[in-house]
């Protein structure tokens, strides 16, 4: 089906465009950018510069795709944005394209990003996430699958979350975030395995056992390595504890204790 582009709206020529997409009016799609099939850009979306979207996605009034970086080091080299698939991106969220360090700024599929939430240049979000109102991700930040971030949490640069966590609203942080836990209080810090999300993801208790005595060793040692060497030597190693030991060691901030 052919695209509904609003008379009010501006699609550059070199704009590449698919299938059956609706652009409203007062839409802004730059030169190079690359847009799939069945996407709905309500009003007032901007769709800058190295922007590469999916297909079926939704962005509400307001939202800006691919923006200039807000890092001084950055020169105007070409970079890209790319936004995966079947994503709803409500109004306001900001998206920025990647800098020289990366070169890509990517968001995954079927995510939630909800009203004012901010990404960073060259940031990694997997597939799966919701986003809370006005939370800020500040460059290079990784998030993992099916992660749920809350509303106002600020994450540091380079940070990492992993899957499955749950974050309380309101958390401000600068280190990583394993998987499978809730994070909150204030300074943010374990508050014990997301025992609700896991359940309705279809973890079984035995899964859900071993992830709880994986913490359990991990959070008594003083020592992270020596909380993950009684972990290798004590517990069965399913895909769920190799996951947690592999994001501990390779943590490069520390994760919250």
């Amino acid at each position: 089906m052919a695209n509904q582009i609003s008379p009010l709206a501006y699609v550059h020529p070199e704009a590449k465009l698919g299938d059956n997409n609706i652009i409203g009016p007062f839409c802004y799609i730059d030169k190079n950018t690359v847009i799939g099939d069945n996407n709905v850009m309500q009003n007032s979306v901007t769709v800058n510069y190295g922007a590469r979207i999916g297909n079926g996605n939704e962005f509400m009034p307001g939202s800006s795709i691919s923006t200039k970086p807000q890092d001084l080091k950055f020169k105007g080299e070409e970079t890209i944005c790319e936004i995966g698939d079947n994503n709803s991106i409500r109004e306001n969220v900001t998206i920025s394209r990647g800098t020289a360090s990366k070169g890509t700024t990517i968001v995954g599929s079927n995510n939630l990003l909800m009203e004012n939430m901010h990404i960073a240049h060259d940031c990694v979000i997997g597939n799966g996430c919701i986003i809370g109102n006005s939370t800020k991700f500040a460059g290079e930040v990784v998030v993992d699958d099916n992660a749920i971030v809350s509303a106002t949490v600020l994450c540091h640069q380079f940070c990492k979350i992993g899957s499955y966590v749950m974050i309380q609203g309101g958390c401000r942080f600068s280190q990583d975030i394993p998987p499978f836990i809730i994070a909150g209080k204030e300074p943010t810090r374990y508050c014990g395995v997301n025992l609700v999300g896991l359940r309705r993801r279809g973890f079984s208790n035995e899964q859900i056992t071993l992830i709880h005595d994986a913490y359990r060793i991990l959070y008594s040692k003083g020592i992270l390595k020596e909380g993950i060497e009684e972990i290798k030597r004590t517990l069965t190693i399913t895909p769920e504890v190799q996951y947690i030991i592999d994001f501990v060691e390779s943590s490069k901030r520390g994760i919250i204790r």
